[in-house]
């Protein structure tokens, strides 16, 4: 989903979309093993305090979009993000470890983001910088409606052209597209929302219930349909 948030803001003429610019800085610090993760290293920046200089604040006359996991500010000054527009994409806990599991089993905690996201919501505030909060159910429930709320909040104009995307990979996609990404590939737009029955077994039940706090806290501070 946020794959797919990333694809409808490339859309528009006034943007440029960035794919995880912190993902290198985040396989480098923590050593985690995740699928591709030397090209990767290769293909990134590894100094995450250079990318946020470089990258995340660079002068632009275009919208610059940047979909980033809140887990990768690891060891990052975040007093950057004052000077940005933050959303905070959230989505229920269950469905994001069935999506996490397919590619790295018996996920944790940390692996899920969503308490890093309560977290960051709470400094955020505190410093009176309020994130945008919003729910992908709801963005799939309505795209447009949900769209033209998000782009009024963030001050730029609605596109039309945001609810729909050219079939295949674009050339923004990171290097682990690969591998996470067969979904939005062969998609052409936000598909319908439907619930779907979701099994969890081990210690993925125990994960989602240590979830399931932080998701209805932001929940409740999301924009509603």
């Amino acid at each position: 989903m946020s794959t797919a948030l990333m694809y409808s803001f490339a859309q528009r003429e006034d943007t440029q979309v960035f794919d995880e610019p912190l993902y290198a800085h985040y396989l480098k610090k923590t050593g985690a093993n995740h699928p591709a993760r030397e090209e990767v290293l290769q293909s990134l920046e590894n100094d995450g305090n250079k990318v946020v200089q470089d990258i995340i604040l660079q002068k632009s006359k275009k919208v610059l979009f940047h979909k980033l996991m809140t887990h990768f500010l690891i060891d990052i000054d975040t007093a950057f993000l004052s000077k940005v527009s933050n959303i905070i994409f959230i989505r229920n806990p269950e469905e994001i470890i069935i999506s996490y599991s397919k590619v790295i089993p018996h996920p944790k905690l940390e692996d899920i983001g969503l308490k890093q996201q309560h977290e960051l919501y709470l400094s955020l505030e505190k410093q009176g910088n309020i994130p945008i909060v919003l729910d992908s159910k709801c963005l799939l429930q309505n795209p447009k409606l949900m769209l033209k709320r998000l782009c009024n909040m963030l001050e730029i104009s609605f596109d039309q052209k945001m609810l729909m995307w050219k079939k295949g990979a674009r050339k923004e996609d990171g290097i682990w597209a690969k591998h996470w990404y067969e979904n939005i590939h062969n998609s052409t737009g936000f598909l319908p929302y439907a619930e779907k029955e979701i099994k969890l077994s081990g210690s993925n039940v125990t994960l989602a219930k240590k979830c399931k706090p932080y998701y209805e806290f932001l929940t409740a501070k999301s924009i509603q349909l």
